[in-house]
């Protein structure tokens, strides 16, 4: 009985992870594989993602779901879907509006809840050796170069529209990187986020499927590239990795930086192309206020960390 209960708990928390996975996909700069490495269940979601293989297939072929559940993890996989949807039907729809009204607020929440994951996410290295120091440096360097870079403009190629959805999906599951950020960054966010995904909720399948399509191949191709290739990186240089994507998470806190302006577009109206940060104004008391939402951010993470160590 005890063992139950451990069980539902367990996977209580893994569905509340994939909840804030999906509360966070919605916010420009953060992404949902920051969350899964902040709250300690990247490695596990890889390696999960990476076992979908030829073994799996010949259990689904032989209508062995038990071997196929225990090959894939599919209870965790279950669990965190179950948490990222939850998300999306209710409170991402609310964050977004929420973000749209006031920014600043919103990205001060999420920047105390990156900021304050940093220190937990470096204890996650074993040994913090010149290698390390470098490959931290590099995920940082990366992830401050394409907070400032300009967005590429809308190209509706078939070819190009695959590599977006290999960006795209590479993206949203290396931590500190946003994938709505990435397809920003190469111009097709309006294109694939909005108006396909839109026109497919309207049934009009002959503007959709043309994008959708592409993008779908891939995005497939990516995740199962990228889960190969970081489970083995995982598996042979943990430290190293740990290191570097923790440069990842810390280099997106430029990208969401609470206190910015968008510099627009002289060409195409109402088009972002690039964000100036600034400093904050201590004498307005929306400062003040934004702040409050960053500390709160930081002590949630303070509060995590205190219920995982009595776990």
């Amino acid at each position: 009985m005890r063992g139950n209960d451990e069980e539902t708990m367990e996977y209580l928390f893994i569905f509340l992870k994939g909840f804030a996975m999906g509360a966070a996909n919605v916010v420009p700069g953060v992404s949902g594989g920051t969350i899964a490495f902040i709250t300690g269940i990247y490695e596990r979601l890889i390696d999960a993602l990476k076992s979908f293989d030829f073994h799996a297939l010949r259990c689904l072929m032989k209508f062995d779901f038990a071997a196929f559940a225990r090959h894939v993890d599919l209870g965790f996989l279950v669990a965190l879907g179950l948490g990222v949807l939850t998300s999306i039907l209710t409170l991402a729809k609310l964050l977004k509006q929420a973000f749209e009204v006031c920014p600043v607020f919103v990205g001060a929440f999420f920047f105390g809840l990156i900021l304050a994951s940093i220190f937990s996410v470096g204890r996650m290295v074993n040994r913090w050796r010149s290698v390390e120091i470098i490959a931290l440096l590099v995920g940082l360097a990366v992830a401050v170069w394409l907070a400032f870079l300009n967005p590429a403009g809308e190209d509706t190629r078939p070819a190009y529209l695959v590599a977006c959805g290999v960006a795209g999906t590479c993206s949203m599951i290396i931590p500190g990187i946003s994938g709505s950020f990435i397809l920003l960054l190469m111009g097709n966010y309006k294109l694939i986020v909005l108006d396909a995904v839109n026109d497919l909720r309207q049934l009009d399948f002959s503007a959709s499927l043309p994008v959708l399509i592409p993008v779908a191949i891939g995005a497939v191709v990516g995740l199962v590239a990228l889960s190969h290739m970081l489970s083995w990186l995982f598996k042979r240089y943990h430290d190293t990795a740990v290191a570097l994507i923790s440069g990842f998470v810390v280099g997106s806190l430029a990208i969401i930086w609470p206190w910015k302006h968008a510099v627009y577009s002289t060409v195409i109206k109402d088009k972002v192309v690039s964000w100036r940060c600034i400093c904050p104004d201590f004498q307005l008391s929306d400062t003040w206020l934004a702040i409050a939402w960053l500390v709160a951010g930081v002590a949630i993470i303070g509060v995590m960390e205190k219920l995982a160590a009595k776990r």
